[in-house]
């Protein structure tokens, strides 16, 4: 079965959901939702955690939360196994509340955190829940505004600290900042998430991929890798085996065809575009310079030092 790609270090800030099973209803009382934010604020004390924002619809909820010590995975081992154990204990149920594993995805804060703040707190105003975000008690939206007092275990300076220096100034900033769009079309900012795994700039998800995903195989369990492991382009892979075997024209040529079609990830296309043959000849050239490399002993030590050097991992078309 498909599992997601966790990205964990101290410091990450992540948007979080997490769906009831077969889209049931996970909070179905007042004193559910309660007892959910008391975990909440457990989970600060006991793992850390740093809750920003917050929203319970009735099946789902929305987090914005930072890891400080990068513990995610215990963090919402807590959140979700303890809230399902108390609805299932107070209903004499059993099995599952949730759907699946958490949706956990990876945030630039300085990019994203202010357009997530207002996605989750406009929750309920996009399923016409009630007209005001104000008007929704089980969001962290009237913390924000002044409506509520902050709890100790909430987080409000990191995203206030956008919206100016005093408190009246930041209320007033951040409450026309989230209404601004209410009854008009404006953009997700979920739907810029790359792989269901990371949202930011392309610094950040640059930095991402080189410092946590370099270097790791594709793994068919985790189907995203293939798209977010850093590939050695074409042009690289040409360029390294051009220094290795520029002597011997012909050899160079056919290793730079099996290495782009073991490694780049790039289509047998465009392979053979570069290479000036078609598709089916990246195959057949492929496959004839792989049973030689297997059979040479010093030919397959050249390779596999070119393999090590560029940090490929495999991504066979």
């Amino acid at each position: 079965m498909a599992r997601a790609l966790r990205i964990t270090f101290p410091g990450a800030f992540y948007h979080l959901t997490s769906r009831g099973n077969e889209r049931k209803a996970v909070f179905k009382s007042n004193r559910d939702r309660e007892k959910f934010l008391e975990y909440l604020e457990s989970a600060t004390q006991r793992y850390d955690a740093v809750i920003h924002t917050y929203c319970l619809m009735d099946n789902h909820y929305h987090l914005l939360l930072e890891t400080p010590v990068g513990n995610l995975a215990q963090i919402m081992r807590h959140i979700n196994g303890a809230y399902t154990t108390y609805f299932n204990t107070k209903r004499m149920r059993s099995g599952h509340l949730f759907q699946g594993r958490y949706k956990a995805i990876l945030v630039d804060v300085d990019e994203y955190v202010k357009e997530l703040s207002r996605y989750i707190h406009l929750n309920p105003v996009r399923a016409k829940m009630v007209e005001k975000p104000e008007d929704y008690k089980w969001s962290s939206y009237r913390f924000f505004v002044g409506k509520e007092k902050v709890p100790p275990w909430l987080n409000t300076e990191l995203i206030m600290g956008y919206f100016g220096s005093g408190k009246v100034e930041r209320i007033n900033k951040y409450s026309r900042f989230i209404n601004s769009i209410v009854g008009r079309k404006h953009n997700n900012p979920l739907e810029n998430v790359v792989s269901s795994t990371l949202l930011g700039s392309e610094g950040f998800i640059s930095y991402i991929k080189k410092t946590f995903l370099n270097g790791m195989a594709p793994n068919k369990d985790i189907p995203v890798l293939k798209h977010l492991i850093p590939r050695a382009t074409i042009q690289e892979i040409s360029d390294a085996v051009n220094g290795a075997f520029g002597e011997d024209v012909q050899l160079a040529r056919i290793i730079k065809i099996y290495l782009c079609r073991e490694f780049s990830g790039e289509k047998l296309k465009d392979i053979g575009e570069h290479a000036g043959i078609t598709e089916s000849g990246v195959v057949h050239a492929s496959n004839r310079i792989a049973g030689k490399i297997k059979a040479n002993k010093n030919l397959r030590r050249q390779v596999e030092r070119l393999v090590r050097d560029l940090k490929l991992s495999k991504f066979k078309t």
